[in-house]
């Protein structure tokens, strides 16, 4: 997992709530068995018509979105079924870091276990950051994690709040698996003494 510390982007405003899990990856795209290419299908059914050509009305099509990795949500981001491949689609199409002022636990914990940090910031600081994206496409803030801090440069800062396991977590790229392995000299230890 890549380790995530201090990361600037232009900022993509999702300004809509409740945005469950079938919308940020369609379930007739969980048949794959690779943890890879979900990328394409980030948001499709709001993306694209049923032709298959883009829906220019859709946020991420409009150009001055085409760089976002920061993505500013309504309240309740990630809600409905529980799945992995969320994360996994918005993080391979580009994006860093979600900021909203609620998510759905399961989503909330998915995306910390995948290196995909979600911010909780109050409702009076989401709108701030929504109304500059709209009024301001490349429009861009800083997430700092070592500082737990949202800032864009103009004036406006915000502190933000994480469970410090997972802040350490993050901010050394370490999942479930790359904490086992910094034991690894004591697991191997304890196998060669085995019977």
């Amino acid at each position: 997992m890549d380790a995530f510390t201090v990361h600037t982007g232009v900022v993509m405003p999702m300004d809509r709530v409740n945005v469950d899990t079938d919308q940020i990856i369609p379930k007739q795209f969980l048949k794959r068995v690779e943890r890879t290419g979900y990328e394409d299908f980030l948001f499709f059914d709001w993306r694209f018509h049923a032709d298959g050509s883009p829906n220019e009305e859709f946020v991420l099509n409009f150009p001055g979105y085409k760089e976002a990795s920061v993505m500013v949500a309504g309240r309740n981001f990630g809600c409905g079924s529980s799945r992995e491949h969320a994360p996994w689609a918005l993080q391979q199409y580009g994006f860093r870091t979600i900021i909203a002022s609620s998510f759905a636990d399961i989503f909330y914990n998915n995306c910390l276990q995948n290196g995909l940090l979600p911010v909780r910031l109050s409702e009076k600081d989401v709108d701030h950051i929504m109304i500059q994206a709209k009024e301001v496409p490349g429009y861009q803030v800083t997430v700092d994690l070592a500082s737990c801090t949202v800032s864009d440069g103009q004036g406006f800062s915000a502190a933000f709040s994480l469970d410090e396991f997972k802040r350490y977590c993050l901010l050394n790229g370490l999942d479930d698996i790359g904490l086992t392995l910094q034991e690894e000299g004591a697991i191997t230890t304890f196998e060669s003494q085995r019977a």
